[in-house]
């Protein structure tokens, strides 16, 4: 297999290339990979597991679980998702300052496998022991095996660079595709434990490829480009140990108090999440540092960034309200086998897989011929597509509410797939338009501040989850659809406006 995927570089030295790239593209691949096929394993079991044992479990399903109720366990996915997202900011901070790329990313390894190890014991301590780690392995992991990938193009080809992304991007979906077929089928039908041991596995072949080839990697990984200074180091120390001290006492109350249920700890993590985007943004928005023009670029961002806020809100519901209404109210019958409701999960990245290229041969068919949608449009395309998978999603609640009946499988299949046209309109596109934009002086921190959108959006629906409100009701997820349409209409009607902040970026 090596064999076929290298070979040496066009320069005629005895540089190994993988697929044509930079041969640290297949270490890098290999890693993320196995990466993500430990993440979404553990994601499509995850809400699942939750409800295990109690009124919401599904008929038939195992025992085991932590018996929490729809709502609650829908409002720790949303947490968990947003808390992935939100520590992308500081994984970045810790691999530009603290411990260099290369080094985050072993130890975000590490801190993930050991979380999934945690998820595997049974028990709720242990059980959100593991989380809290998967959540802050991924955080770090995230932010920095991107930019690896860019230390390889340094210095070559754009289109090679596009070209390297793109290849990565695919082990992305691969292990996203694979991981509810092997971890998730063996945590549904065999033993939730189990399910979460293989992420470990999983996790710990993407380590173990990382280390053994890491020499692959271009040496700029391993510097730490803006190194703490004595000073900094001290005071980040003392304000972390002050903060910890804060919570511990404060908790500490809680519990001696008698007072502690599970929504301490997930309502100021939530509400977190939703006020730091606020400030994070206003903070960028109103530096004094900035240019006029890049002010301006900011107060388009703020537009996609809120636009994305409600995209990702109903999006990321596909692992948490739609498993459970797959897991409950859906026949999944095919060709005589009955289909194990993780299944579902594979559906995006395999739609991504089939649609990606279609998506990107069309938009430059498009723009060939001058009519390619500027951006502001396709997010407004985007959401009123999500949206619209939502008015869908009422068809069969409302035929299934407060009865025993099933409906067909392939009500969950359109709305998955209407999802990933919704992304393919909004996500690459957001990634694109947020390094346009970005401000000189913020230009490593901007995919962070994208990602937050992730997290005020996760954090929405968490809220919404922890207030009882049942997510699964018609009137909630009507409401939500025509929240998606509307703000889509909206950013439309102002596109205009949006394309003039938004200056010379197109």
């Amino acid at each position: 297999m090596a064999s076929s995927l290298t070979k040496d570089s066009p320069g005629g030295a005895h540089e190994k290339t993988f697929l044509g790239h930079p041969i640290g593209l297949a270490t890098l691949f290999m890693t993320e990979m196995w990466e993500r096929f430990s993440y979404y394993g553990m994601r499509a079991l995850l809400v699942l597991y939750l409800v295990s044992g109690g009124v919401d479990a599904a008929k038939g399903s195992q025992g085991g679980g932590l018996a929490y109720t729809a709502a609650t366990a829908t409002a720790i996915y949303s947490v968990y998702v947003a808390m992935v997202y939100l520590m992308a900011m500081p994984g970045g901070w810790f691999g530009d300052r603290v411990w260099g790329a290369r080094k985050t990313v072993t130890i975000a390894a590490f801190v993930i496998m050991a979380g999934h190890i945690s998820l595997a014991l049974p028990g709720q301590v242990a059980f959100f022991i593991g989380l809290l780690l998967v959540a802050i392995g991924s955080g770090l992991l995230k932010a920095n095996i991107s930019t690896m990938v860019g230390h390889l193009y340094a210095g070559k080809d754009g289109v090679l660079r596009d070209s390297g992304f793109t290849i990565f991007y695919v082990g992305i979906n691969m292990g996203a595709l694979l991981a509810p077929v092997g971890i998730g089928m063996v945590g549904e039908l065999v033993n939730w434990h189990l399910g979460f041991a293989l992420a470990a596995v999983g996790m710990a072949l993407g380590l173990v490829f990382f280390l053994a080839f890491g020499h692959t990697l271009n040496p700029q990984s391993s510097v730490v480009p803006n190194p703490l200074t004595a000073a900094e180091r001290d005071g980040i120390v003392r304000k972390s140990v002050f903060a910890v001290l804060a919570v511990a006492v404060f908790y500490g109350a809680v519990v001696a108090l008698d007072m502690f249920t599970i929504k301490w700890a997930l309502y100021p993590i939530t509400i977190a999440g939703l006020v730091i985007p606020v400030a994070v943004l206003a903070r960028i928005r109103r530096d004094k540092d900035l240019t006029s023009e890049e002010q301006t670029k900011m107060s388009a961002f703020i537009w996609f960034f809120v636009a994305a806020a409600v995209f990702w809100m109903i999006y990321d519901q596909g692992g948490s309200t739609l498993s459970l209404f797959g897991s409950d109210n859906s026949e999944r019958s095919l060709f005589g086998w009955e289909l194990p409701n993780v299944l579902f999960q594979s559906l995006n990245p395999f739609f991504v897989v089939l649609l990606a290229p279609l998506f990107a041969w069309m938009w430059l068919a498009l723009a060939r011929r001058n009519r390619e949608p500027s951006t502001i449009v396709k997010f407004s395309i985007a959401l009123v597509i999500v949206g619209a998978s939502f008015f869908v999603f009422c068809i069969p609640l409302n035929q299934t509410a407060g009865t025993d009946i099933k409906v067909t499988m392939w009500w969950l299949v359109l709305i998955f797939l209407m999802h990933t046209v919704a992304e393919l309109c909004l996500s690459p596109v957001g990634l694109s338009v947020t390094t346009k934009m970005a401000p000189q002086k913020y230009a490593s921190q901007m995919m962070g501040v994208w990602f937050l959108a992730v997290t005020a959006g996760d954090c929405t629906t968490g809220l919404l989850g922890l207030a009882g409100v049942q997510l699964n009701g018609v009137g909630v997820v009507a409401f939500e659809a025509a929240a998606a349409v509307l703000a889509g209409f909206a950013i439309f009607m102002y596109r205009k406006k949006v394309t003039a902040l938004m200056g010379d970026v197109n």
